[in-house]
């Protein structure tokens, strides 16, 4: 748990733990994989705002099959720097039952929110769901989590930032990924 601090300290004190290189390089190896699971079901692609819109358009870029793109709005953390109760801000839409939904989120932490949306999936009656996120944390405790199909990059249990991902509010749009140190 991190107080909130200066925005501009916290990128000068942060480490970088990938560069825009490395990512570039995960959305490239995911969009192959992807590619060839589902690109003859013409998927929705389900960007998780805020964070997973940024690895959505990643993707979506890089994809050569035809799909339509959507969004849902669900969190936990907000500005703030720990989770609390999940929200709805823009719920499912209503063109989903029967289609094959590709979720895209930023980051794989404890898995409450993706957990949420998997329910929310199957009660809407989606054909199938997939998920891919550009980070999955490596967690030090046992918390089972819910499935996700493709991962970008692995990281350990800490604050991270970048690539979609805040640090209260700020600092999405940077290529890098950075952890608080």
């Amino acid at each position: 748990m991190h107080s909130k601090k200066d925005p501009q300290q916290i990128l000068a004190d942060a480490e970088r733990i990938f560069s825009a290189s490395e990512i570039d390089q995960a959305f490239d190896r995911m969009a192959v994989q992807i590619e060839k699971d589902l690109a003859t079901e013409m998927p929705v692609v389900l960007a998780v705002m805020n964070g997973g819109v940024f690895a959505a358009v990643e993707l979506c870029q890089r994809f050569n099959f035809a799909y339509e793109f959507d969004y849902v709005h669900l969190s936990r953390y907000g500005h703030e720097l720990t989770g609390g109760d999940i929200t709805w801000q823009v719920s499912l839409s209503e063109h989903l039952a029967g289609r094959s939904v590709l979720i895209v989120d930023d980051v794989l932490d404890r898995g409450a929110t993706l957990a949420e949306l998997y329910e929310a999936l199957d009660r809407c009656g989606v054909h199938s769901s997939k998920c891919a996120v550009l980070v999955k944390k490596n967690l030090k405790s046992d918390i089972q989590r819910p499935e996700v199909h493709y991962v970008g990059v692995e990281t350990g249990d800490e604050y991270i930032f970048g690539c979609g991902m805040d640090y209260a509010g700020f600092w999405r749009g940077l290529p890098d990924l950075y952890v608080v140190r």
